[in-house]
């Protein structure tokens, strides 16, 4: 179990956490296909998409793709499950209106305000997420999130992705705590979790999409169940 008594900072993951991804990039790709011409169904792409953007976020928090073939790849090998020939100039089009719109939408899990609400004024809120420094900041403006948090940590600005230590060791500097003070919420095991637990902090892991389960830390399948716990 969490020491509640010894917390005064909690990091929470952006996407998948609180912000709703997938049901915002559902939408997304609704708005951007409704003015176009193609034969398939939103749901049938986005049930090729999402495992394989899960698969591509994954080499790219390793390090073993660029930003760019991120963005290329999880659509391009999509069109390729449904059967579409769709050109590269097309799918980076594609892509451009997708990081465009995708923070225009304001979706967070069921019991995401009720959570924070319940938290603010009693511990120290921040946020370290893998996104894009720019999108997330817009996620985090447009949904509401912004007077929650004190500091807001991104990949591309700090220049190191979760798991890596580097990410969690600036976080806790620059919010002049410790790790023993410091509880990470997150829905990966390994970015979030795992990064997490190696550098000495608390966790908890809010296991949004299925993963396994695991003796790590203490898991909640909603946001009420984690505000449950305080």
């Amino acid at each position: 179990m969490i020491d509640k008594s010894s917390i005064t900072d909690i990091f929470f993951d952006l996407d998948h956490t609180l912000w709703d991804f997938e049901k915002n990039s559902a939408l997304t790709f609704e708005k951007i296909f409704s003015e176009a011409s193609y034969e398939f169904k939103i749901s049938d792409f986005l049930a090729f998409y999402n495992p394989i953007n899960h698969a591509y976020w994954k080499l790219y928090r390793e390090n073993r793709i660029s930003q760019e073939d991120l963005r290329y790849y999880r659509l391009s090998d999509t069109f390729k499950k449904l059967g579409e020939s769709v050109d590269r100039i097309t799918i980076n089009d594609i892509s451009e209106h997708y990081l465009e719109h995708l923070s225009t939408f304001p979706h967070l899990f069921e019991g995401t305000l009720e959570l924070l609400d319940a938290l603010k004024g009693r511990y120290q809120m921040h946020i370290i997420t893998n996104g894009f420094d720019q999108l997330q900041q817009f996620k985090i403006q447009n949904s509401g999130l912004n007077s929650y948090f004190d500091q807001v940590f991104t990949a591309e600005k700090v220049g190191f992705k979760k798991p890596h230590p580097q990410i969690f060791q600036e976080a806790l500097t620059k919010t002049n705590t410790s790790p023993e003070a410091s509880l990470m919420v997150g829905d990966s095991l390994e970015a979030d979790i795992l990064g997490a637990l190696d550098q000495g902090m608390a966790a908890v892991h809010f296991n949004s999409h299925g993963e396994k389960e695991h003796d790590k830390c203490p898991i909640v399948y909603s946001l009420m169940e984690l505000k449950n716990l305080f």
